[in-house]
Parts: structure tokens; sequence; C-alpha cells
């Protein structure tokens, strides 16, 4: 995304004569700080930001990003966005995301699979799994050899993301509906949480996940991946691009999280304007840049996933692989949004918990509980 961003941003000061100051903040940052950041003084113009309920949704809410469907009727915005991918860019005025008005722009899409190290598999005779029954046999396979086969962060957002796919497994869409549009009340004891949480904490107990996890990041995870030192980790396809370019010493390999319908991801992070940008029409105009073929098809080339992009542009091998595994998810209905987004809190409420439960502070019934109690005491006053 990077790469086709900043193409976006000389083209954009080609043609306006303005000049960008780009800055870069990390992820966690962004998320704690916005809400003051963009209701003030200091407020960047336009800005990419974290999809979901608890998050552009609180602020469109809040009234702190402003609304866009002056700018969708102008640039004709909605009809780029397909299916799913337009849901994370409205939001109701409750900050429920999938109605109301236009509030962010995803330009890219993003999902979370299972990235495997094709060498480790050859080396141990290990076949890659296509099923949940064949990937717990891989993992004991390796456990067997003294190879722990999976690595996340319990720390950050991984291995929420892994419980959530876990729970996804055993639902359906009714299921996400409840836990994400609060449709119905969540059985947080129910087969599909249930299984989630006590199947991470047997994975912890057979040595499949390292309790090292507890204090892992994700930059920690990802890492321990592309040096070579574990045979999977199930992540983002933001990771994708890196992936390619920093692996030099085994064969990647990726593939859908075997036997389940439903997978973690959406349209990626949106573009929003603060309601305290000076000037948001030339943000308006750079958001558009960046939906334009040329930095579509530039962004999948370059191993993310455009979503206005003509996929004849695209002939990286590569790029198509990925493409072709996110229209895997697509064409059955798949994207099933992210486990964080229910609240504003919950990103931090579940990965204090997941660490609570690789260190064994918190079994998977008291995990479940208080999951619960953070979850409901938001959404109970939204259903």
């Amino acid at each position: 995304m990077g790469i086709a961003w900043n193409r976006a941003i000389e083209i954009f000061e080609e043609e306006t004569g303005a000049t960008v100051n780009l800055e870069v903040t990390a992820f966690e940052d962004l998320n704690a700080s916005a809400q003051q950041l963009f209701d003030s003084s200091d407020a960047p113009d336009v800005s990419e930001y974290n999809k979901g309920n608890g998050t552009a949704g609180q602020l469109a809410a809040t009234g702190v990003i402003l609304p866009l469907d002056e700018a969708y009727e102008t640039y004709g915005w909605a009809d780029m966005l397909g299916a799913g991918i337009d849901t994370i860019a409205m939001y109701d005025e409750d900050g429920v995301m999938g109605s109301g008005s236009f509030y962010g722009v995803p330009n890219y899409g993003e999902f979370v699979f299972l990235y495997y190290n094709q060498d480790l598999f050859d080396e141990y005779g290990v076949e890659v799994p296509t099923d949940e029954a064949g990937l717990e046999a891989a993992m004991q396979a390796f456990a067997d050899e003294g190879v722990t086969p999976l690595t996340t962060s319990a720390q950050e957002y991984p291995m929420g993301q892994l419980w959530y796919q876990l729970a996804l497994s055993q639902g359906d869409r009714s299921w996400v509906d409840a836990y994400q549009l609060y449709t119905d009340e969540v059985d947080w004891s129910g087969p599909e949480i249930s299984y989630a949480t006590e199947t991470l904490a047997d994975w912890v107990d057979q040595g499949y996940i390292s309790s090292e996890v507890s204090g892992m990041t994700a930059e920690d995870a990802g890492l321990q991946f592309i040096n070579g030192d574990v045979p999977m980790f199930y992540s983002g396809s933001w990771w994708y691009g890196r992936m390619l370019s920093d692996i030099t010493g085994f064969e990647l390999g990726i593939t859908n999280w075997p036997g389940t319908e439903l997978t973690p991801g959406s349209g990626g992070n949106i573009w929003v304007v603060p309601v305290e940008s000076q000037q948001p029409e030339l943000a308006e105009i750079f958001i558009d840049i960046t939906m334009r073929p040329e930095v579509q098809a530039l962004l999948g080339e370059s191993g993310g996933l455009p979503v206005a992009a003509d996929t004849s542009d695209i002939q990286d091998a590569d790029a198509q692989a990925l493409i072709e595994l996110f229209n895997e998810v697509n064409d059955r209905d798949g994207l099933s949004f992210y486990p964080d987004w229910p609240t504003p809190t919950f990103y931090g409420d579940l990965n204090s918990v997941m660490q609570s439960l690789v260190n064994g502070d918190a079994t998977p019934e008291e995990a479940q509980a208080q999951l619960m109690d953070y979850y409901e005491s938001y959404v109970a006053d939204l259903r």
C-alpha cells in the first residue's frame, strides 16, 4: 500500500501544485490518539484509519470525522466498492457499520490466512493441511520433532484473530451478524466461542503455540516466520508484500485457513477526513487519486489487494496468487470482519484475555466470562 500511496502523492503534487507532508504513525498509537488528534488544530487533512464500530464508527458517531456522501456522489466511489467492502465505509448515528452515511473510503482489501514454510514441510515430511484435522496432525508432527509449529502474538492482534477464526470455523453468517452488528445476543459459552478458547488453551498445552507469545508483538511473530524459525504464521494480507521481499531462505506458501467458510477480513483501513481538516476538498482529491486504475494496479503488483483495479492490469504471479486466494473467500461470502470491532476498547480487552489464557492465569471459561463482560458493557445499550 505504501508503494501505491507514494505514487498517489506524486500524482497529487503534480496535478494540484500542493505539497504533501506525510506523517507515519504506529497502528496502536493512532488508535489511542485519533479521538483527540482529529478534533484538534494538529489534525491532518486526511488520514488512514482503522475501520469498524469501535474505531471509525465511534469517531463518526461523535462527529470527529466528516461525512463523505457528497464526495461519494461526485467521484462515484460507491460504484467501485463491492458488497462486504462498502460495509466498513458506512456508519449510522450510533456508529454501527453497514448503513447511514459514508465516512471513509477503503482503497484496498484485506483478509487473514495461513503463511507456511514449504521447505520445513518438505524437510519433516509433513503435508500442507486441507482441513482442521489435517492442521492438528501437521502441528503434532512438527511438535514431535521439537519444532513449535505455529507462531503468533498475544500481546497484539494475531492471536485474537486466530481465536476469532476458530470461532468462525464453528459459526455461520447469523453468528457473525450477532457478534458484529448486534442483531442478536452472543452466547459466550456457546459452541463457537467455547471451541475457540478451549482449542487455543489446548494448543498451548500441546506445544503447538509457545507460551512465549504472551510477550511477543506482531512484529516479533512475523520475524520469527520470516527468519525460517517456525513452519506457520496465521496473519493478514498486509504482511504479504513484505514476505515476498524479505524471505530469501525458503519457499513461501499461502493458503486459506483449512476447512472453514468464514474468514476474518474486510475492506482495508479507510481514508477519513478529520472534522478539523483545513483542506477537505484537497483531501477528497487525494483519496480519489488512490482509487485510479494506475494506482490500484500498482497496489496489486506490489502485494496488496486493490478494490478498484482491472485485474488484467496485474501480471505478477505472486500478486495473482494472493488475489485468487482473496477471491475464494469473496466467492463464498466469507469476509467476516475482525474480532475487536464491536467495542472501542475490545482490541486491548481481547489481547489482555489472550495473554491471560496463554499464561494460565485464566481458564477458558474464565476467559470467556471476562470477554463477555467487556463486550456486553458496551453492546447491551445498542441492541
